[in-house]
Formats: structure tokens, sequence, C-alpha cells
């Protein structure tokens, strides 16, 4: 399997390809002959960062989306305009949820900027499902991702609007991609708001894998607690996973101490970073 990062807040350091970055996420993975784009960034920017990468999102055989924030799926217009009519598109069931961000008094919709009937006239086989299900013979989509660890708690700032005012979101679409490595589960994540640990978890129980390899993309642990943060990084310290390729809601100085504690271990998965198992 290879992945490339095809969005991100940051562009890798040196690269010899004029990327752009944004507030995102992106994922180009090839495996099993097939060509996925898992999340489509904030714009429709990563076309551009595909055409540098060789590929035209024409060759995609599947678009999946990890959960209905607009810096997840704004390019998705874009790319089905440039896919083939029948690219399956898979996410959860719930992904155009009515996504909120209130910080400061400010509230602001964070949800999938285009409504879904416009998303599926373009084209596209729609799968939404809150089940797994197995895309390749090595990669499965999720599903739900259930919440079994008593410290990981979704984002305070983020919330969802019911009937009696805003609540604070479970963000119930959150999925993720696992990966039948060559030695463990690879984890492919566009934010983990379901929490690393949880991820990881439902991870091996789909798969029946009895380790983790590695870790790709956010972990959303930028604005997570302090008691959060060492719980997550002492857990993944007992997996002794090969690495550790973090991005977009990682935040800077969670990146940094990921660094420290996994050293040569840990990737910045930065726009132009490609990863191989």
């Amino acid at each position: 399997m290879k992945v490339t990062i095809a969005m991100d807040n940051s562009v890798r350091f040196g690269g010899p390809l004029p990327f752009t970055g944004e507030h995102g996420a992106s994922f180009l993975i090839e495996i099993d002959g097939k060509k996925i784009l898992y999340d489509t960034g904030q714009t429709g920017a990563v076309a551009e960062n595909l055409a540098l990468l060789g590929t035209h999102p024409r060759e995609l055989d599947f678009i999946v989306i990890s959960h209905g924030h607009s810096d997840h799926t704004g390019g998705l217009m874009r790319v089905l305009q440039e896919a083939r009519k029948d690219v399956e598109v898979v996410a959860h069931a719930k992904i155009f949820a009515d996504h909120l961000s209130v910080i400061a008094g400010n509230r602001r919709s964070i949800g999938v900027p285009y409504a879904e009937n416009v998303l599926r006239s373009i084209g596209g086989r729609w799968d939404l499902r809150d089940q797994p299900r197995q895309l390749t013979p090595n990669l499965w989509f999720s599903g739900s991702v259930p919440r079994v660890t008593d410290f990981e708690e979704v984002d305070g700032r983020l919330m969802i609007a019911g009937e009696g005012g805003d609540v604070r979101d479970p963000i119930e679409d959150d999925v993720s991609l696992f990966v039948r490595g060559s030695h463990g589960l690879v984890v492919i994540a566009g934010c983990a708001h379901s929490g690393l640990v949880n991820t990881v978890k439902h991870g091996l129980a789909v798969t029946g894998l009895e380790r983790l390899q590695g870790w790709i993309g956010g972990t959303h642990l930028a604005p997570a607690p302090q008691h959060q943060q060492d719980k997550t990084v002492a857990q993944i310290e007992t997996w002794a996973p090969e690495f550790i390729a973090a991005n977009h809601c990682t935040g800077f100085a969670m990146m940094a101490r990921l660094k420290q504690v996994f050293g040569e271990r840990f990737i910045p998965a930065f726009v132009g970073e490609t990863i191989e198992v």
C-alpha cells in the first residue's frame, strides 16, 4: 500500500513540487490495484495537488469521506465533477448532519458545504452507511466507531443543532480506514473525532489483526485536554507501532511531542509525503 498526502495544513519542506496547503486533509491511497481518495480538503485545490502527483480524479475507484466537516468535504464537488460518473462514494449515513462550531460566541456552520442532492446529481454511486465495509482485500471502511474509553472526549467547541438549541456534537459520522499492513493494522484517519484509542481498538476488532503497525492522519489531539493527550500517548507507546504519520488536527505542539517520544518513527505527514507499507 502507498499513501500520499494530497492535502494538509502544511506542505513538506524542501519538496520538489509546488503543492498547495490549506486547513484540510486528503489522502491518495493506492492498494490492491485500486486508487482511493480519502477526504477532499477544504477547496478544490486538492485537484491541482493530485495533478502534480500524476493522478486525475477520473482514475479514482473510490472517494471515501471521513466525516462531514467542510475541511474534509469542501473539495468534493470539484473532485466529483472530474471523476468518472460511476466512482463509488462511501461515507457515514449521517455525513450531512448540521455540524457547527461555536467559539467565543461565534457560531458558524462547518458541515458539508453542498446539499446532498446537488452532489448526487453530479455523479457517483453513493453508499452511506454506519456499518463496516471491506472495500478491497486489504482495506476496510470502519463504519461507526464505538466509544469505549473513559478518557477520550469530543471537542467541546463542536456543536450540532438540536430541537431545543445547540448541543455538543458527538460527530457520529466520524469514520476511518483500516489497512492490513505487512506487520499489522495501519489506521488512516481524517480527524479521529471518536478518539485515537477507540479508533485503533475498533480497527483491530474489524480486521482481526493483533497489533498496530502504524497510524496515518489526523488525531484531533491539538484541542484535547491534557489528561487525554497523556493517556493517548501512553497507549500508543504500549502498542509500539512502527510509525506515526500525524498531521492536520494533531497540531504543532502535539506533533513535536510525538517526535520527542517516537523519534525516527514519527513522520510529519505534510502535503507530498508518501508512506509505503
